[in-house]
């Protein structure tokens, strides 16, 4: 096993690289005067490809728990950016469905992402990326 400094290990343990990157988000996000976090962005990026979904649907794609996708879902739904439509076949389950206004921020925050994305992986090569992808998983298996 490679020894990882003690600077390394307390980066990967405290998301010093998530939580710039979600700060970087949020700050490009409202300059355009949207006002959304990234995780709510990661709950309209679900509906953008596949509108009208369950809530559990969302939990699996995005890895939240129940209780955290509610409150999303709930913060999402007092800004109109979605809405909760009871199933037609069965009533005891709501879909998820974006609003007008949940629509129209797709392209402007898709736009910043894509912007953020690229500043972010500047000077990464092919090659040192998908080390990065190969690395990361087998953390995550671990961890598992």
């Amino acid at each position: 096993m490679t020894e990882l400094h003690s600077d390394e290990v307390f980066n990967i343990l405290t998301g010093k690289i998530s939580t710039a990157i979600n700060r970087t988000f949020l700050r490009a996000f409202a300059s355009e005067g949207i006002e959304i976090s990234t995780e709510q962005w990661s709950v309209l990026a679900c509906l953008w490809q596949k509108d009208k979904v369950t809530q559990q649907a969302l939990c699996t794609i995005t890895s939240k728990d129940k209780p955290s996708m509610t409150r999303l879902i709930d913060k999402l739904e007092k800004g109109n950016l979605v809405t909760r439509v009871s199933d037609h076949f069965d009533r005891r389950i709501n879909l998820i469905h974006l609003t007008k206004e949940g629509l129209a921020l797709q392209f402007k925050t898709t736009e910043i992402v894509k912007q953020i994305a690229g500043k972010t992986l500047n000077n990464i090569s092919e090659e040192e990326l998908n080390n990065a992808r190969i690395v990361l998983k087998k953390i995550m298996v671990n961890l598992h």
